[in-house]
């Protein structure tokens, strides 16, 4: 059958979001408080992991996540709200 793969990649200035699921299941996510990844898996499946070195990925990716927020906002700071 079909499955649905699902990531979300997220951030703001002050939060941050990256998280990995399959069929509504969620199978990881970073934890950026605790600084680590999180595979909240049931005891009663084949757990899957993720290989070394994810976190750092979505570390990374939360660096270039706030680099593109701030270029937006510099880049729409003038347009007016209304043509």
């Amino acid at each position: 059958g079909l499955h649905v793969d699902l990531s979300i990649s997220g951030c703001s200035d002050s939060d941050g979001e990256e998280m990995y699921s399959l069929d509504g299941e969620e199978k990881w996510f970073a934890d950026f408080i605790n600084h680590r990844g999180v595979e909240p898996q049931p005891s009663f499946i084949d757990h899957v992991s993720y290989v070394e070195g994810t976190y750092e990925q979505a570390v990374a990716n939360q660096q270039v996540c706030r680099s593109n927020l701030k270029l937006r906002r510099e880049a729409m700071k003038d347009i007016p709200l209304e043509n």
